[in-house]
């Protein structure tokens, strides 16, 4: 009885070791800028690599792996923790932050691609002299358990600054990808609309 290997023509090892390949190479072509050469130089994508990122006005290196995300970065290497970790499809808005003026989901932003971008989370917003959209939060009663409402925050921030004369129905529109269980919209529509109209 002939090996089963010799049947086919090509043997166990050799299979598994083109196998190996093919997965290597896809990784490697997986999508612009998640691989520098360096990192896969050799054909091996190296584990974690230093990187730059600008965070509230400055400039922080980061070890990060190439399916980190830009959230993991902030909370377990920056210590930032505003952003919160909620659905990894990030379809509820807790990790939103602003990368050059545009709110996005820090859950599902590769850190890679954050290079050489501006920024911006929830907690650039507080201080001594909270920013307006805080105050507002906070007169306006527009939290209860208070795990959304850094997203909240930081998602009605950038759409201000895009839309600072916006209605009512133009800031519901825009602040439809946050969503909040303890049901605070109501008073998170009106702390928007008391910025609008200066109150804060």
């Amino acid at each position: 009885m002939k090996d089963p290997q010799q049947r086919t023509g090509v043997s166990r090892r050799a299979f598994l070791q083109g196998s190996s390949a093919a997965a290597a190479a896809t990784a490697l072509a997986g999508g612009p800028g998640l691989v520098s050469a360096q990192e896969a130089e050799g054909g091996v994508v190296r584990g974690t690599t230093e990187i730059t990122l600008n965070v509230n006005g400055k400039d922080h290196k980061v070890k990060v792996e190439p399916r980190m995300t830009l959230l993991e970065v902030l909370r377990y290497q920056l210590k930032l923790t505003g952003a919160k970790p909620v659905s990894p499809a990030g379809d509820v808005g807790a990790a939103t932050v602003i990368i050059d003026g545009k709110p996005a989901a820090a859950d599902t932003t590769l850190a890679l691609a954050a290079r050489g971008k501006k920024i911006q989370t929830v907690e650039s917003l507080g201080g001594k002299d909270p920013d307006p959209v805080v105050k507002a939060f906070v007169h306006q009663d527009a939290e209860q358990c208070g795990f959304c409402t850094p997203g909240f925050v930081v998602a009605v921030r950038a759409f201000l600054n895009k839309n600072p004369r916006a209605s009512e129905d133009e800031i519901r529109k825009g602040l439809n990808g946050n969503l909040c269980r303890c049901g605070t919209y109501a008073n998170v529509i009106q702390a928007a609309l008391e910025v609008v109209k200066g109150g804060s």
